[in-house]
């Protein structure tokens, strides 16, 4: 009965946390007011078009630095076509992007050191990605089945590409792996043919 409970109340945590997200000029936020944090969350109707995530948003008076993206905070937004991220940002959740199949370039800033399991999978209009010197592990998945995805160059930062981080990726033509990486997972590149 006990691992029933927590499994249940790990289920609904997710839910939980998003039914206190707070909207704030058309993007939805976690808040962690003792931290004066937030965390990019999903849109009860989607995000569409493009999305300009600020640095600092102010709710109540109390002003909150902007430090990730949450898991699945874009998760099929399929009308997404522009993603601005700040330099406040250090993690991008798991399956934030997943399948938001309009999105066409994103740079990830410097702050970011994270990039989460599933993170851009399916992204099949994605053609470049800019990872910068500051990511340390590329999930598993992260990339997997963006089809459009011509080209990548791992930085010098990263020490370890997860399981499937690129699988499916067929239109992958080059990749450039610096001497630091020490890891890479099964399937990394599985069907990049």
């Amino acid at each position: 009965m006990k691992k029933l409970f927590l499994f249940l109340l790990s289920a609904l945590l997710p839910i939980m946390a998003s039914a206190d997200a707070v909207e704030i000029n058309g993007i939805y936020y976690n808040l962690v007011p003792k931290a004066n944090q937030a965390e990019v969350t999903s849109h009860p109707n989607q995000y569409t078009g493009s999305v300009v995530i600020p640095e600092t948003v102010t709710n109540e008076g109390v002003e909150y630095s902007v430090i990730s993206i949450g898991d699945r905070a874009f998760f099929n937004c399929k009308g997404l076509t522009f993603i601005n991220i700040p330099n406040s940002v250090t993690s991008i959740g798991a399956s934030a992007f997943y399948s938001c199949s309009s999105l066409t370039t994103i740079t990830i800033p410097n702050s970011v050191t994270s990039i989460g399991a599933s993170a851009f999978s399916y992204c099949s209009s994605l053609t470049t990605i800019t990872i910068p010197n500051s990511v340390t592990s590329i999930g598993a998945s992260a990339f997997s089945h963006c089809t459009g995805l011509t080209s990548i160059i791992i930085p010098n930062s990263v020490t370890s590409i997860e399981s499937g981080a690129f699988y499916g990726s067929s239109s992958l033509v080059s990749v450039t792996i610096p001497n630091c990486v020490t890891s890479i997972g099964n399937s990394a590149f599985k069907n990049c043919i």
